[in-house]
C-alpha cells in the first residue's frame, strides 16, 4: 500500500510542474513561457521511449492595479482613470520522449488581449477627458513558439524519490511584436472625435520580436507516502535590445529618457516556484498543492544592452492548486494569489539626473492556470519502482 501511495505522490510531484510559471501579470510584460523543462505541461518523468503526450493550458487574469515601485495607487482604481488588461491565452505543447530520460517539446500560444484606459486616448484629467471616455485597443493571434529539451539528471528507474532535470529551449518571434489598433483622440479646440492608428501597448503585444534562450530547472523530492516538495526555476535570455515598435516619435525637445524608450525593449524574463503536494484521495488521484512563485521582467539584460521600452517589475504570489490523474489523463487547476508586487526602475528611469523619474505599472490580483494532459505511451503502465521500495510492501 505505501508503494502505491509514493507511486501516486511520485506522478503529482512531477504533475506539479502543470501550470505554467510564467504569464503577462499585467502592464510588466512577461510572455506566456512555461517552465519546468521541455514538458512545462505534463509528467514527463514517466514517459517511456517514444511515448507523445499533447497538453492544454488556459490561463487567465485581469491587471488594474497601479503600482510604483511596491506602493500601490490607490487612486487610479478611485478616481476610474486605471489601465485594464484582460488576457486570456492557450498554450499548445507536444512532448516526444526520446528515451526516459530527455524529452524534446514544441509549444504554441493562442492569446487574447483587451485593454482599456483612458490615458492613451483622451486623456485621463477633466479638462481633456471631462467625459471620463474608456477606449479599447487589443491583439489576437498566435504567441511566441518555443521548442525545447529536457533531461532528467538522476536514473529515474532508479531514483525515484528524488530527482532533477535542466532544460535548454529556444524561443522564435513567431508572434507579432508590432500589433496595431486604433485609438481615438479628442480635438480640444471643438471636442470631436478623431482616429489615429499605431501600435499597442507592449504589454498587449503577442510577441516581442527576439529569439531567446531559455535555461530552467525542475525538482522534486518525495518526502512520505503522502507528503513531497518541488522546485521549478526558468530564467530566458534575449540578447536582441530593441524590436521595430514605436513606442513614440522623437522630438527637438525630446530627453536622454525618451531616446531610450523609442522602441520597445525585448527584455529578459525570469520565473520561480516552489512548493509542497499533499495526496488528499489516493485512490482518486487528489493532490492538493501550496507553494510560493515569483515572476517578472528585470530591469537590464544578462545578455545584450537593455535600452528601449519597458515596464521592469516582478510579482510573488502563494499558488494553491488542485492535481487530478486518472491513467494517461492529468488535469490541473492552480490559482496564484498576489502577496507583493513591485514595478522597479527601469533603465529610462535611472538615466533621469534628478533621480525622481520611476514609472508604474498594473497588476492583477490573481492567475487562473487550468490545464489538461494526455499521454499517449506504447506501454500502457508507470515505471515500476526499483527494489528501494520493495520493504515498504
Amino acid at each position: 500500500m505505501k508503494v502505491r501511495y509514493i507511486r501516486l505522490l511520485f506522478v503529482f510531484a512531477i504533475v506539479s510542474t502543470l501550470p505554467s510559471l510564467v504569464a503577462a501579470q499585467g502592464c510588466v510584460a512577461v510572455r506566456p513561457m512555461g517552465c519546468g523543462g521541455s514538458n512545462p505541461t505534463g509528467n514527463s518523468f514517466l514517459m517511456n521511449k517514444g511515448d507523445v503526450q499533447a497538453g492544454i493550458l488556459y490561463r487567465y487574469f485581469e491587471s488594474y492595479k497601479h503600482f510604483r515601485g511596491d506602493s500601490e495607487e490607490e487612486e487610479r482604481v478611485e478616481n476610474g482613470t486605471e489601465v485594464i488588461n484582460d488576457a486570456h491565452s492557450l498554450d499548445i505543447s507536444l512532448t516526444y520522449a526520446l528515451s526516459h530520460r530527455l524529452s524534446l517539446t514544441a509549444n504554441l500560444p493562442l492569446i487574447y488581449y483587451d485593454r482599456s484606459s483612458l490615458y492613451e486616448h483622451y486623456g485621463n484629467s477633466l479638462t481633456a477627458n471631462p467625459e471620463q471616455k474608456r477606449f479599447h485597443t487589443g491583439a489576437q493571434g498566435i504567441g511566441d513558439m518555443r521548442f525545447s529539451a529536457s533531461y532528467w539528471m538522476l536514473n529515474p528507474e532508479k531514483h525515484m524519490k528524488t530527482n532533477f532535470a535542466l532544460g535548454l529551449g529556444v524561443k522564435l518571434p513567431t508572434g507579432n511584436e508590432n500589433v496595431q489598433d486604433e485609438f481615438h483622440k479628442r480635438k480640444a479646440s471643438d471636442g470631436t472625435d478623431t482616429v489615429i492608428i499605431k501600435a499597442v501597448d507592449q504589454s498587449i503585444q503577442l510577441g516581442d520580436g527576439g529569439v531567446g534562450i531559455s535555461i530552467d530547472l525542475q525538482a522534486y523530492t518525495v518526502l512520505s507516502n503522502r507528503f513531497s516538495l518541488y522546485l521549478n526555476g526558468f530564467y530566458m535570455s534575449n540578447p536582441r535590445e530593441t524590436n521595430n515598435t514605436v513606442n513614440r516619435i522623437l522630438t527637438a525637445s525630446s530627453t536622454i529618457s525618451d531616446s531610450i524608450t523609442q522602441f520597445h525593449s525585448v527584455a529578459d524574463q525570469f520565473a520561480f516556484r516552489f512548493g509542497a503536494n499533499f495526496v488528499v484521495l489516493p485512490k482518486q488521484g487528489l493532490v492538493f498543492g501550496l507553494g510560493v512563485r515569483a515572476e517578472g521582467v528585470p530591469a537590464k539584460d544578462l545578455v545584450g544592452g537593455s535600452w528601449g521600452f519597458r515596464r521592469p517589475g516582478y510579482i510573488i504570489s502563494a499558488e494553491p492548486g488542485l492535481s487530478y490523474q486518472a491513467g494517461n489523463l492529468s488535469l490541473n487547476l492552480s490559482v496564484p494569489v498576489a502577496l507583493y508586487r513591485n514595478r522597479v526602475k527601469s533603465v529610462s528611469d535611472l538615466a533621469d539626473p534628478a533621480g525622481l523619474r520611476h514609472g508604474d505599472a498594473a497588476f492583477a490580483d490573481y492567475l487562473v492556470n487550468f490545464g489538461a494532459t494526455y499521454r499517449f505511451a506504447k506501454h500502457h503502465q508507470m515505471m515500476e519502482p526499483k527494489p528501494v521500495f520493495k520493504d515498504a510492501n
